[in-house]
């Protein structure tokens, strides 16, 4: 690993990280928040979170305000970018937001040219968390959250994986992406059109198909532009009531799609957080 930034931040340290990933077959970079007094005597839990469409490892990190509550918790807070990136890695022909570079929606592709690079998925679930808890002062106690793409992934990933994590949660997560613009475009190029390929990466057929427990928390803001045509939180109310699975959908009037929704809430999604990893 290199290390490419430090900033002190509510007693604790914000870093970022390039390190060369197998999975990817390239550079990636990651931030990680280690709150005050984390130490390989007092190693902390883990909060992975997944950023949307566009983004970076900096724009949770910054636009969030997560640190200060994180760090009176005791929570590290690991941020990876959204996909892989670099001279060689493949990117949308007419540099589209919502395909290709900042926009590898957390599974592993199997079709040329993205399969090479966009693993993001074995990514997410087993390169980056071995890295991270060999080089930092933490447990192997994690939870995952996301927006939008993010928290697409988040639920994909907590609900597919419930022996690692202990809770997930999303804000205004794409909750049916087989059904919807942005999840069609990028599956059928990076899956192939065999749409039974899609569905161990759609969070509404995983949670209609099966009893999950893993404890989950969704935030979605009325006004939220993208609501209806990509984002369709209702699908995972429908889903949970077919599998009687519990989940907890907030909707809140007049928020949007912004930085400014995740930053409103964020503390209730910390300590949820925290809850499941017994640190309240």
């Amino acid at each position: 690993m290199e290390l490419i930034g430090e900033n002190k931040a509510f007693g604790g340290k914000h870093l970022r990280y390039t390190h060369k990933a197998k999975t990817t077959q390239c550079d990636m970079t990651f931030a990680i928040f280690l709150p005050p007094f984390a130490s390989a005597d007092k190693p902390v839990p883990v909060l992975y979170w997944l950023s949307g469409l566009t983004c970076t490892d900096q724009n949770f990190m910054q636009k969030a305000g997560a640190m200060k509550l994180a760090a009176e918790l005791g929570m590290a807070i690991v941020a990876p970018d959204t996909s892989p990136r670099g001279e060689g890695v493949p990117d949308d022909e007419n540099n589209a937001y919502d395909f290709g570079l900042g926009a590898g929606f957390y599974v592993d592709a199997t079709q040329p040219p993205w399969d090479k690079n966009y693993q993001m998925y074995s990514y997410i679930t087993e390169e980056l968390p071995s890295l991270i808890e060999e080089a930092f002062p933490v447990t192997k106690e994690k939870a995952i959250s996301g927006h939008s793409m993010g928290g697409h992934g988040a639920l994909v990933i907590g609900m597919s994986n419930q022996n690692k994590y202990v809770s997930v949660s999303a804000f205004s997560p794409i909750s049916n992406p087989s059904n919807c613009p942005w999840g069609q475009k990028a599956f059928s190029q990076y899956l192939g059109n065999d749409k039974s390929s899609w569905e161990k990466y759609d969070a509404s057929t995983l949670l209609a198909n099966e009893t999950h427990y893993i404890p989950m928390l969704v935030e979605q803001g009325t006004k939220d532009e993208f609501l209806h045509e990509h984002l369709m939180p209702q699908t995972l109310v429908h889903a949970a009531q077919q599998s009687d699975t519990q989940l907890t959908l907030n909707m809140h009037e007049g928020y949007d799609h912004s930085y400014y929704f995740i930053a409103s809430f964020i503390e209730e999604h910390l300590e949820f957080h925290a809850g499941h990893m017994g640190l309240i």
